[in-house]
């Protein structure tokens, strides 16, 4: 297996865990991995009234770093680009939105919400 194929599926099993970790919360998933020529956002959900753009960070050690010390400010602005065109290709206006990031280490998980 090649270190992409690897990184991709860790990347996977990361987003899985996020996923079922924000249902339990209470969060309406509404798509994953929605992607466009600028970008990606990996989980789009409802959580009440707030439309919210989910970042999911997912490392096994802090070796390197906590995960969420990976939404770098470029990565930030690059999620908000793409969080307008969504809005803008749905016609999603007027919502109350939200950006969040779901940081798992290891078997903690933690939730961000509206950290940037």
């Amino acid at each position: 297996m090649s270190v992409k194929q690897f990184n991709k599926e860790r990347g996977d099993m990361g987003e899985r865990i996020a996923r079922e970790y924000l249902e339990a919360q209470g969060y309406k998933i509404i798509t994953t991995n929605f992607r466009n020529k600028i970008g990606e956002i990996d989980i789009i959900a409802y959580d009440h009234e707030y439309l919210v753009f989910v970042e999911v960070k997912y490392r096994t050690t802090a070796r390197y770093g906590l995960p969420r010390e990976a939404v770098t400010y470029r990565k930030q602005q690059k999620i908000r680009m793409v969080a307008m065109s969504y809005m803008k290709m749905k016609n999603v206006y007027g919502c109350r939105c939200r950006f969040d990031v779901v940081d798992i280490l290891g078997k903690e998980i933690t939730l961000l919400k509206g950290c940037f």
